[in-house]
């Protein structure tokens, strides 16, 4: 069935993404454990705190942890919105020079019709669904907005099953399909052409004897 298909097809693209997010994270933790520890460069920013300090080692010390908390946030709030444009560049590429992405082209599934405002716009809302609300939730959270969070976690939710449950309905368009404007069809998985007669090429007399 059709839905299944579109289900089976949005799994591989997330798994693309979940790969991909594996990724940032491994590279933005390994970014943060560098930050920690350079000694070398925590001895530096104390000592240059303390001289500006006046004596107040207190103060000092409180300057270079939060510098080093800045640092360490910055960097996961860029491995985020890393992921972010990845995954748009993904669905917008994808679809826009191919018409499908992995999971659709596996699927037998294609985007009609395929112009890059309406791939752009599409990839847009699929990327806020699947990806961009949930990782503005967690920057959020990482800055300390404990109830921010939770009203973005709540709206990132409330925006997957709004993209996700019009998929259900006869027409089958999602909620990015329906603002873009486009639809998913299924022409099928493709295969080798089957080869025919040319229609001026004239049939053998078989009763010809010769």
């Amino acid at each position: 069935m059709p839905k299944f298909r579109r289900l089976g097809a949005w799994l591989i693209d997330f798994a693309l993404v979940a790969a991909a997010a594996s990724g940032l994270a491994v590279l933005t933790f390994n970014r943060i454990s560098a930050l920690i520890t350079d000694v070398p460069e925590l001895a530096t920013k104390g000592s240059w705190h303390f001289v500006k300090s006046g004596g107040d080692a207190q103060g000092a010390a409180d300057k270079m942890v939060d510098s080093l908390w800045n640092d360490a946030v910055g960097y996961l709030q860029q491995g985020f919105l890393a992921l972010i444009v990845l995954t748009f560049l993904y669905q917008w590429l994808t679809l826009n020079f191919t018409g499908r992405t992995l999971g659709k082209a596996l699927m037998g599934l294609r985007v009609t019709p395929r112009t890059p405002s309406r791939t752009a716009l599409r990839a847009a809302v699929t990327t806020s669904a699947d990806v961009a609300v949930y990782a503005l939730a967690c920057c959020m959270l990482v800055q300390g907005w404990l109830f921010l969070s939770v009203l973005c976690w709540i709206a990132a939710v409330a925006l997957f099953l709004l993209n996700v449950f019009p998929v259900l309905s006869r027409s089958s368009r999602s909620l990015a399909d329906r603002l873009a404007g486009t639809s998913v069809d299924s022409p099928g998985f493709g295969g080798l052409p089957s080869a025919r007669r040319a229609p001026d090429q004239p049939r053998p007399d078989l009763t010809r004897s010769w």
